[in-house]
């Protein structure tokens, strides 16, 4: 079933996307915990709360500004070509990072943080609009659960050395960062060229303009619209998850970074074993009923998950990791947490297969960069919910039940905007 992940046609673009995912969360979290406990940017007169929320900011917005262009290059031009060229300047903007650190430079790391979302914004659209021209119909199903749960883990490993690796200095966390971008140049290389869809596709550089045009084309078709707006929910839900387990572990477990690694530990590999289980059950058709049967299950275990928030006392902040996973009655907790992240993969790699499969080959990298446009929507959108639902209520039980409930909300959405959710399987195979 997976056996074209080890030809040249799919792990060159996986290592690349994967050490991409990796270091972007490697170089994000070894700041903010620079900035958070070892003073990083006390010279700046901002508190480390706020450099920590400007560099969110810095790391989303090219999202919002250049995902337009990005698919507009991606549609003109050999997308390997432009998966190298993106990778050489990583390896260009880590060194840049590198004098940052060393000089104590606060807003030189802020630049290179934003410099890395356009890394990001530029190879969104390549990594999924490549896979339908690197496999085989009866393989894209499959590929897209790999890249999937490979992100996810990505990001997982990324959060996880990001934090640790700061205990080892400045010049450890360079040598890393600058390595892992040297891998991923490298592995670039071995991507196969691929034709330019339209060599006539004009790059639009008026930012407000060519996203307005990307948007209202993505929106007239229905099922890209339905899976943008799917796939954007997912982040959306992923994002509050993700960001809300440390405060989680902070309230209930034990003030420990390590119990928040093992909880998003467990939300990631729920998401990996979702996604190729998705795969595997497909048979490589596109079934569809499974984003029904994901959002089911997320909005399940998300009320069973927000009950048992509801029942828990506030943590002994001496609380460690070991005592925690010695004590029974938390696997409950992290069954819980491993089913959310397995329905998950099951509610989103049918929707960016739909994505690519509903997308004409010359429109197919401007539908990626629009459902990237509204991925980081979604997830700005999420953070002003979270912060309002725990501004009145204090409570995550209750943001963790809204999320839940909103399932329901979207899939009635979706199946509004395009009925073949209610139950299309494509009959042939993809």
């Amino acid at each position: 079933m997976f056996a074209f992940a080890r030809t040249r046609r799919f792990a060159p673009l996986f290592g690349t996307q994967f050490l991409g995912a990796f270091n972007d969360n490697l170089f994000k979290t070894s700041l903010v915990t620079l900035i958070s406990f070892y003073g990083l940017g006390k010279e700046s007169s901002l508190r480390p709360e706020m450099l920590v929320a400007i560099s969110t900011l810095l790391l989303v917005l090219p999202y919002f500004l250049f995902s337009s262009i990005s698919g507009q290059m991606s549609t003109r031009w050999n997308k390997a070509s432009i998966a190298r060229g993106v990778k050489i300047g990583e390896v260009l903007i880590m060194l840049l990072a590198a004098y940052g650190f060393i000089t104590d430079s606060i807003w030189v790391l802020m630049g290179c943080l934003f410099l890395m979302g356009i890394h990001s914004t530029v190879f969104g659209p390549v990594k999924y609009a490549i896979l339908p021209e690197y496999l085989r119909p009866n393989e894209l199903l499959s590929g897209n659960s790999l890249i999937e749960s490979g992100t996810f883990l990505a990001i997982l490993f990324g959060q996880i050395i990001g934090a640790i690796m700061v205990g080892g200095g400045i010049y450890t966390v360079i040598a890393i960062i600058v390595l892992v971008a040297a891998l991923g140049t490298y592995t670039s290389m071995y991507m196969p060229a691929t034709p330019p869809q339209d060599p006539t596709q004009k790059i639009q550089l008026n930012i407000w303009a060519s996203t307005r045009d990307l948007l209202k084309k993505a929106a007239a078709i229905a099922p890209i619209k339905a899976s943008i707006i799917g796939i954007s929910w997912f982040w959306l839900v992923g994002s509050i998850y993700t960001a809300q387990l440390s405060t989680f572990a902070k309230h209930y477990l034990g003030d420990s970074e390590a119990l928040f690694s093992v909880l998003l530990a467990m939300f990631s590999i729920g998401i990996g074993i979702g996604s190729i289980l998705c795969a595997k059950i497909s048979h490589n058709r596109l079934n569809l009923r499974l984003v029904l049967v994901g959002a089911a299950g997320m909005s399940i275990v998300g009320v069973l998950l927000a009950v048992h928030t509801f029942g828990m006392p506030p943590a002994n902040p001496t609380t460690t990791v070991w005592q925690f996973l010695s004590d029974g009655s938390h696997y409950y907790l992290l069954l819980l947490l491993v089913l959310i992240g397995f329905f998950g993969g099951f509610f989103s790699v049918p929707l960016y297969t739909w994505l690519q499969t509903s997308s004409s080959d010359t429109f197919r990298a401007q539908a990626v960069a629009a459902n990237n446009i509204i991925n980081g929507l979604f997830m700005v959108i999420g953070a002003l919910i979270s912060m309002a639902v725990l501004f009145v209520s204090d409570s995550l039980g209750l943001l963790f039940l809204l999320l839940a409930l909103g399932n329901i909300g979207v899939i009635y959405y979706l199946t509004r905007i395009s009925p073949d959710l209610l139950g299309r399987v494509h009959d042939e195979e993809v």
